[in-house]
């Protein structure tokens, strides 16, 4: 046997060892109370306070190497930790504790002409495989929300985060300890090796659900090779329409948020279409505010006639996702032109319409085939901590199970539950 296959074969026994133990951990955590998980969220909270600095010393690490690497700065962004966004990630990870419990929750009750007394119940997925890129702050919330969902997890982050979550991960497990919960409940992949993937995808005996969140190579290689389902958003092509009876100081602060808030996020806008009636007056005063942002604007002929120093626009870059300062910009005689261009270029992710009219805006919503379609708002908002879910393990553009940013809902299940006085069937 060459020293190639005994290493490989390691790092399958390795990776079913991993698996095993989540799955007997999950069984620990679907039964446990609510407010032991709870008491592991407050721990888990007060402990990244704490103990920020280890991490953010980590973290520091892995940016200087990213830095070195040549990782744009939008990426580097995207890894980036700060004692701000930790202080944030604690405060989510509260708000999660602070979310009624899915789990055993009555969804539905009925009584049938017979007697027989049906409730729906909420109950876990089981066992989740999360494979990311990037951001640390998702190892904390993919985590919250499983545990909190009743669910064991599995993480494989990016190397280019990997003493940031080696870091994370040693508070989340000894919390885990110290309350009580299963430490298996929250494991980490600590191998760089990326069969260690193709491993654990194999695994639907012990793993439930896997969830990719990251750049489309590795969600089109999950879907592809994974044995179990798969939760996924393969990018996030986000539009904003400037409608002709939009009001055009708020369009171009809606614009500019969109794109520039933070330009290495699947919610950014990539992508600005404006009604033919109002783009002489709006594109050169949002491309002089964009351009101020250093964006850099890719736009269709007649874009390019009004903003001449902008670029041509191919049409590969109206279906593009940048994750950084560019912009694809496109006129449209209408709105029905818009909703076209973005139902053709789009990603199903997030789209917004900048309108005064309600005739608009209800067409818009109506046929724009997206997770999440917004009037007079920022396509930032499309982001499970703002829309009150406390955290999200995703945004999915899959309309099966689950729609949008993934809570504690998207992360569970239910059974009928089914009480009988001896019924039977005739």
């Amino acid at each position: 046997m060459t020293s190639a296959t005994m290493a490989a074969n390691d790092l399958g026994a390795e990776c079913l060892d991993l698996s095993r133990r989540a799955r007997a951990a999950a069984g620990e955590l679907a039964i446990a109370p609510t407010a032991i998980k709870d008491k592991w969220l407050a721990m888990a909270a007060d402990a990244l306070v704490s103990h920020g600095d280890e991490i953010l010393s980590a973290n520091a690490l892995d940016v200087a190497d990213a830095e070195k690497s040549g990782l744009s700065s939008a990426k580097i962004d995207r890894l980036r930790l700060t004692s701000s966004r930790l202080a944030s990630a604690a405060e989510g990870l509260r708000a999660i504790a602070a979310l009624p419990d899915p789990i055993g929750q009555f969804r539905e009750s009925r009584v049938r002409p017979n007697g027989l007394v049906i409730h729906k119940v909420g109950v876990p997925l089981g066992v989740i495989f999360f494979i990311y890129e990037s951001r640390p702050n998702v190892t904390l919330d993919a985590a919250a929300l499983c545990i909190k969902s009743g669910n064991a997890v599995i993480l494989r982050g990016g190397r280019e985060a990997a003493r940031s979550n080696r870091a994370i991960h040693r508070l989340l497990a000894d919390s885990l300890s110290r309350s009580g919960l299963p430490a298996d409940a929250v494991q980490l992949v600590t191998s760089a090796d990326r069969s260690a993937v193709g491993h654990l995808l194999q695994m639907r005996e012990y793993i439930d659900l896997a969830i990719p969140r990251g750049g489309e190579d590795l969600i089109r290689r999950v879907a592809d090779e994974a044995r179990m389902p798969v939760l996924k958003h393969y990018k996030g092509n986000c539009h904003v329409y400037v409608e002709k009876s939009a009001d055009l100081e708020r369009a171009e602060t809606i614009v500019v948020n969109a794109k520039c808030q933070r330009p290495g996020v699947c919610n950014a806008a990539e992508s600005l279409l404006v009604d033919s009636a109002v783009a002489g007056d709006f594109l050169p005063r949002v491309a002089t505010a964009l351009r101020s942002r250093e964006v850099e604007i890719r736009g269709c002929p007649v874009t390019q006639a009004i903003i001449p120093e902008c670029i041509a626009a191919t049409e590969e870059d109206f279906a593009e996702e940048y994750l950084d300062l560019i912009l694809s910009v496109k006129v449209v005689k209408d709105v029905h032109e818009a909703i076209a261009h973005i139902n053709r270029y789009g990603s199903g992710h997030t789209d917004a319409i900048v309108t005064n009219d309600i005739s608009a805006a209800r067409l818009f919503t109506t046929t724009v085939d997206s997770s999440a379609v917004l009037v007079n708002a920022s396509t930032r908002f499309n982001d499970g901590s703002e829309l009150g879910l406390g955290a999200e393990i995703g945004i999915s553009t899959d309309k099966f199970h689950a729609r949008g940013p993934c809570g504690l809902l998207e992360l569970t299940s239910y059974k009928y539950v089914i009480y009988g006085d001896g019924q039977i069937r005739g």
